[in-house]
């Protein structure tokens, strides 16, 4: 077992013997074994212990073993008492996931607080698989197949190299007890489900489905890389990043080998179920216009494009009452001012500087996003024009037209679309005294 354990840590550089490593010990036998085996190996190790008061008497139980081990191991140990069932009923989760929150927060903390190096938990083989099956049940993509890593940051699992069995029979012969938790032996949720129930009945037709799982978890971790490296490829060939949005060229998507697995690895880093992804996949010929939502994440297809833009806030419509800077709440600015129309004067060609004949111009100005319906008259043009028209013409996407910025007069009419033109009615003639200058920075 040592053995076995101290191959696995070097051949994966997961621990370090100069280093302090924090055991998250719960008194079963997994946690009980880990803390012997890296105490035995010579590791400098210190033990964690969560309270979850989830099973009454039970619970001080497992507290009291962990404290009177640690004390026969010469080793420190540092416990930690939490009201699970508030924290779940205050963050709407389940008791299961409450207890993962709150241990591996608090473990993070200890270990920053006592300047440990690794924070390492017990699981092995067999959590290994019915963690792989469990993603098989949920349909997992092929990350969820690879199970249990090794190492996930600074969370080290030095026993996946054997199983349960293994674990039993090393604290066996050294005479070692451990406590049992009875919600262990409850099929009420989906592991022990899988644990009680799925992988015995799997063994009946393979005894070895264990380790078979666990290979073929390898199998995918070893071809991991040399699919990561085509997915990039396929991604910078198909992706164009705006500061508007993620541009998907849908024709491009197409051409890879794989356009799913190309569409599912950049959408699911969005946040977006694997449901939507797969319903965006088959509707990929949709019209112009079709668009998805998620949270702050909106997807529109725009002429043979898939837009993916994330938007946590709407722009506020701000008021310009006079001539000055305005810092806007996106960050930008408008500064607003009057300018001597005369021999020296210049035409900014910057298209976020609009220089208009100040007498055509009255306050209080306002600085919106366009709307449906709005009108007005181009730089250059005689009769109105629809501002969707407009930007249709200038080439501008769906998602860039819904956020399209406007500065309007006291009449409402509009005199800039921002980026683009100004109102032909407020252009500079021969009669313009004063320019009124608009720079959006």
């Amino acid at each position: 077992m040592l053995k076995i354990v101290d191959t696995f840590i070097n051949g994966n550089k997961l621990l370090s013997k100069g280093g302090l490593h924090l055991v998250a010990l719960s008194g079963g036998a997994d946690s009980v074994a880990l803390l012997l085996v890296l105490t035995e190996l010579g590791y400098k190790v210190e033990a964690v212990h969560c309270n979850f008061h989830l099973r009454g008497e039970e619970s001080d139980r497992d507290e009291a073993f962990c404290h009177n081990l640690c004390e026969s191991l010469g080793v420190r140990l540092h416990t930690v008492h939490f009201d699970t069932q508030a924290f779940a009923t205050l963050h709407g989760i389940s008791i299961e996931m409450a207890a993962r929150d709150l241990r591996y927060s608090y473990f993070r903390q200890l270990k920053e607080d006592i300047n440990a190096d690794s924070i390492c938990v017990a699981h092995h083989k067999d959590d290994l698989a019915e963690t792989v099956l469990m993603n098989l049940i949920r349909g997992t993509g092929l990350m969820g197949l690879t199970g249990i890593r090794p190492k996930n940051g600074s969370v080290i699992r030095p026993l996946l190299c054997v199983g349960r069995k293994d674990i039993e029979r090393y604290l066996s012969a050294l005479g070692q007890d451990f406590v049992t938790d009875s919600t262990n032996l409850v099929d009420d949720v989906t592991r022990n489900n899988i644990r009680l129930n799925i992988i015995p009945l799997l063994k009946g037709i393979n005894p070895s489905v264990t380790e078979s799982i666990t290979l073929t978890a390898q199998h995918i971790i070893d071809v991991l890389p040399l699919l990561e490296e085509s997915t990039n490829h396929w991604i910078s060939r198909c992706t164009r990043n705006t500061d508007e949005a993620t541009e998907i060229d849908i024709a491009t998507l197409l051409g890879s080998p794989s356009p799913s697995h190309i569409l599912y690895a950049v959408l699911s880093k969005k946040g977006i179920p694997s449901q939507m992804i797969s319903e965006i996949g088959n509707r990929l010929d949709s019209q112009t216009g079709t668009m998805w939502s998620h949270d702050a994440t909106t997807i529109v297809i725009d002429r043979g494009k898939l837009l993916i833009s994330d938007r946590k806030t709407a722009f506020r419509e701000t008021k310009i009452p006079m001539p000055g800077t305005y810092i806007l709440h996106t960050d930008k600015r408008l500064c607003v001012e009057y300018v001597e129309y005369n021999d020296s004067f210049t035409i900014d060609k910057n298209v976020f500087t609009a220089q208009m004949d100040a007498a055509t111009v009255t306050f209080p100005l306002t600085l919106r996003e366009t709307r449906n319906g709005d009108r007005f008259t181009p730089f250059g043009m005689k009769g109105s024009k629809l501002v969707s028209d407009f930007l249709t013409d200038r080439k501008v996407n769906l998602l860039q037209k819904q956020r399209q910025l406007c500065l309007t007069d006291a009449d409402g009419k509009i005199i800039w679309i921002v980026g683009h033109r100004i109102s032909n009615d407020n252009k500079i003639n021969d009669n313009t005294i004063k320019v009124l200058r608009v720079r959006y920075l």
